[in-house]
């Protein structure tokens, strides 16, 4: 079973060293050289202006899993509220920039790197869920138990898998509960068990869940992963709603229909390095894509969603 990311017990975000299987940081000098400035990937940082610090500010960061270098000079600023886009192949990167985000991998410790999220360098790993919602295949694989959808919806005030003995419920915790299960418009799926339900049903609980403390942001692996047309559909609405609500979206697919109309930034990832980021009208073109994914592609648009073939 893969690793649980909510039972974790490191409440510690330091740079000292990074979460890598015992990988030890690479000297300085065998990193692969930071974008010239003259590089269209040298800058990833979002025009919209923000009041707050930003949601995300990864400055040249490497991380390494075991012997490999996985994510190489990752420059990335993502505003509080910003609605963007992670989209690359398989193998690309995604899943551990997504575990660094989530702080469950750690950058390379090195001069010229840094990580803040919301301003800060230093997490309490739990105080940051509450403000960064997480929707992944993992987080689904370890909630499909003999758990209700209530009590997974709950376990979302205690970063944990379901209600434990020692865990005190309070009337406002199964109150607003219930507000984001009628808000998701599941009410009916909260006396169901998480192995009875359908993979759209439990995705939707899995928001639910990430939206007891009504985040920042939600960040989302692969949203539509074995969902089938109905249930793609149901999400693709439940998200634009979320979207034009406040709450910032991200997205982190290799599938392109996953991109709602209201996400305007797109970041191509490719190897580990950021091949492009911008807009969607600049960069979802046959070329771009052709080159990010290694094949010929062709690509159509309806009703603000792209789709490839």
């Amino acid at each position: 079973m893969p690793r649980n990311p909510e039972e974790s017990p490191d409440l510690s975000t330091s740079h000292e060293q990074p979460a890598t299987n015992g990988a030890q940081p690479a000297a300085t000098s065998d990193a692969p050289p930071a974008p010239s400035p003259e590089s269209p990937a040298a800058s990833h940082e979002s025009p919209v202006p923000s009041p707050q610090p930003p949601l995300l500010d990864f400055r040249n960061i490497s991380v390494t899993r075991g012997a490999t270098t996985v994510l190489h000079n990752i420059t990335l600023r993502i505003h509080a509220g910003e609605h963007a886009a992670i989209l690359g192949p398989n193998g690309c990167g995604k899943s551990t920039l997504i575990k660094t985000i989530t702080r469950e991998c750690y950058p390379l410790a090195r001069p010229e790197s840094s990580l803040t999220i919301l301003g800060h360098d230093t997490w309490n790993v739990f105080e940051l869920r509450t403000m960064l919602g997480i929707v992944s295949n993992d987080l689904m694989s370890t909630c499909t138990r003999d758990i209700t959808g209530l009590e997974v919806v709950l376990s979302g005030f205690f970063s944990s898998i379901g209600i434990q003995p020692y865990h005190h419920i309070t009337p406002a915790q199964l109150e607003k509960s219930h507000q984001v299960l009628d808000l998701l418009e599941v009410p009916h799926l909260a006396d169901r068990f998480m192995t009875e339900m359908s993979s759209g049903e439990g995705r939707r609980i899995l928001i639910a869940r990430a939206m007891v403390h009504h985040p920042l942001a939600l960040l989302l692996d692969e949203p539509s992963n074995s969902l089938d047309v109905s249930a793609t559909l149901e999400l693709r609405a439940l998200l634009r709603k979320l979207a034009q609500s406040g709450i910032g979206i991200l997205i982190v697919t290799h599938h392109l229909p996953d991109i709602i109309p209201e996400i305007d930034r797109v970041i191509l990832l490719k190897a580990g390095r950021i091949f492009a980021d911008g807009t969607k009208s600049d960069l979802l073109t046959t070329e771009r894509l052709g080159e990010l994914f290694g094949v010929p592609v062709e690509m159509g648009r309806r009703d603000g969603y792209y789709h490839l073939w």
